[in-house]
């Protein structure tokens, strides 16, 4: 996975000349830096689909690497539908896990941006698939939030594991912003 560019790079997955990037990266619309002893220009992956989604221009192949990544843990239908309805299918690609075996799979082949784990599916079951991703440390930027059932109180293990915790029933809206806003400032400082 690139995470830098050449100014010949960005102009094949735009569609323009090289001479075309140089101008947007010249005059500041394409932010970047230059190559310290040269002419040469560098631009970062996050600039890049920054620039491309503002000024409303396809992002070809670095489009699945735009979309955010969650995966629903133990989740039921209710919570499933509510917050595949609230993401949308056009800013999150969602995946769905119902036992801690499944998750494993899934955060091995999506790496998520952000896993929901229901704590429903048993509270033993959720904390230990929580642990076992903030073991990981390929996973120590994703955003874990736990979803708890009426009977589950937060005390009695470390919040700390989760970045947010909601108690059911709860908003669907209101966890799909916080889901956005947490997973959009994870990326910013990526």
């Amino acid at each position: 996975m690139r995470t830098i560019f050449t100014t010949g790079q960005v102009a094949k997955i735009c569609k323009v000349a090289p001479r075309t990037v140089s101008k947007w990266f010249d005059s500041g619309r394409l932010r970047g830096y230059r190559i310290p002893g040269s002419q040469d220009r560098r631009i970062p992956r996050e600039h890049l689909i920054r620039f491309l989604k503002e000024h409303g221009m396809p992002l070809g192949e670095l489009e699945s690497e735009a979309m955010g990544k969650l995966l629903l843990v133990g989740a039921d239908d209710i919570v499933r539908s509510s917050l595949t309805e609230m993401m949308g299918e056009t800013d999150f690609k969602i995946e769905l896990a119902a036992s801690g075996f499944e998750a494993g799979i899934q955060a091995e082949s999506l790496h998520p941006d952000c896993v929901v784990i229901d704590f429903a599916m048993g509270r033993g079951e959720a904390l230990m698939i929580a642990q076992n991703l903030r073991k990981n440390i390929e996973y120590n930027e994703t955003v874990l939030i736990g979803l708890l059932t009426d009977e589950d109180n937060a005390s009695g293990f470390d919040r700390t594991i989760f970045n947010e915790t909601f108690r059911k029933p709860f908003d669907a809206a209101l966890l799909a912003e916080r889901i956005r806003t947490l997973v959009n400032r994870k990326k910013q400082l990526v």
